[in-house]
């Protein structure tokens, strides 16, 4: 089924601002709770929400193998468990449906009142139910800073890391859409020159700059996946940030690595943005040297152009801009943290989220988290108030963005904002 959706020519009869994330050749997938307080399954053109539950309904979908409430539920895995040849089949429909020469949905006022809703409309809710989440580690940049900070200068990256795509499995409950606010979290730190710990809220609290893919139901247990065909079982990709406590995680690292310093809370982008969307952007990826082994090596272009930025909005003022980088940067492909992922038979089901680990760039100010960008803290940043940032402080909002911008079209994520509440404070309650 080819892909017919990515024509930079195409236009909408749906209005498109000017530079806007979200032109017809994306078409995006998400969730999200209706003016009637109906929750469906949609897509998005320009500042426009569209009801694919409702479209479905009206047999906007007829002649697409569909189950009738495909779209009428509270998360996307049904429709991702139907395999890329659906989802391309949906797509390329809901391309033609809303081209600028279809008159069929563009003339009918009453179906249209039906189906289409303004932002303002709308709540957002988490596109995937994520059974399970694994973090990597796959930014050579940052993992060689910060190799510098806390190990050996000289011997920043460790023996494994030209070798395999390090991760580890995380927490899947604490996975918050856009919008929602975290709080800083409490946990045991080791103050500087004391031997004992101390319990109390982080002094520490971070972002980090990722991406995050999702999969479809890709192997039975014992069954690797090929590095070959480790795309096909990629859904779509959202903006991440993988909110870190770095003090605590100082403490508790060794010898089992993350814990408690990053599973209190992490935010993604409510939108999922399809892999075909993404397909004009490929890119071929940094040298990798030495060599992977056999079952992760690949030829041509497995990564993708995608600009990032972050900015940190103080309570009551405008926001800075903190960190400008781009997913290209990444070492490891998404195909090959997939294929490393269940070389030893690991299950992939549909909604897995595999986020890419902080993205950081080979320049400071494209570097994907606080404790690089301020050099563990030495070198604060100053924001437009005046005031200066070591890490995240009270009541900061964290703002990423992401696009893929060509001379011919932008295709985005829009932005995944969360605000950083004080810590909950148990005597209070």
């Amino acid at each position: 089924m080819p892909d017919i959706t990515n024509d930079p020519l195409r236009k909408s009869w749906i209005d498109v601002p000017e530079n806007s994330d979200f032109p017809i050749q994306n078409i995006p997938f998400g969730v999200f709770l209706t003016r009637e307080d109906i929750i469906t399954i949609g897509t998005r053109i320009g500042d426009t929400a569209i009801d694919l539950g409702a479209m479905h309904q009206l047999g906007y979908f007829d002649g697409i193998p569909l189950t009738d409430d495909i779209f009428l539920q509270d998360s996307l895995n049904d429709f991702i468990s139907d395999g890329k040849k659906t989802w391309r089949l949906v797509r390329n429909r809901i391309g033609d449906i809303f081209d600028s020469t279809n008159p069929v949905l563009r003339d009918n006022e009453n179906h249209r009142n039906i189906i289409l809703f303004s932002l303002d409309e709308i709540e957002m809710q988490l596109p995937v139910q994520i059974g399970d989440y694994t973090d990597f580690y796959s930014s050579k940049e940052h993992a060689t800073n910060v190799g510098k900070m806390f190990r050996d200068p000289d011997n920043a990256l460790l023996p494994n890391w030209l070798h395999i795509p390090v991760g580890y499995h995380g927490r899947s409950s604490t996975i918050v859409p856009s919008g929602v606010a975290v709080r800083r979290p409490n946990g045991q730190t080791l103050p500087v020159g004391e031997t004992q710990p101390v319990f109390g809220p982080s002094q520490r609290v971070d972002f980090e700059l990722e991406t995050a893919f999702i999969t479809t139901d890709a192997n039975l247990m014992g069954e690797p996946i090929p590095i070959e065909e480790a795309e096909d079982y990629i859904f779509g990709m959202v903006l991440f940030n993988d909110w870190s406590a770095r003090d605590i995680q100082k403490w508790e690292y060794v010898p089992l690595g993350p814990f408690l310093a990053k599973n209190f809370a992490s935010s993604i982008s409510p939108w999922i943005v399809t892999m075909d969307a993404l397909e004009p952007f490929r890119v071929k990826g940094p040298k990798q040297d030495p060599q992977p082994l056999p079952y992760l090596q690949q030829e041509g272009a497995h990564a993708f152009d995608i600009n990032l930025e972050v900015s940190i909005q103080p309570e009551n003022t405008e926001e800075t801009l903190v960190s400008t980088s781009n997913f290209k940067y990444m070492y490891w492909s998404m195909a090959q943290q997939l294929a490393h992922h269940t070389v030893n038979g690991c299950r992939v089901n549909s909604g897995d989220m595999m986020g890419s680990g902080t993205i950081s760039g080979p320049t400071e100010d494209s570097y994907g988290s606080m404790m690089e960008l301020t050099w563990g803290g030495k070198n604060p940043i100053k924001m437009k108030d005046g005031t200066e940032r070591k890490f995240i402080n009270d009541n900061d909002t964290v703002i990423m963005r992401g696009y893929c911008q060509n001379d011919e079209i932008r295709i985005g994520f829009g932005e995944v904002s969360s605000k950083l509440l004080p810590a909950f404070d148990s005597s209070q309650k």
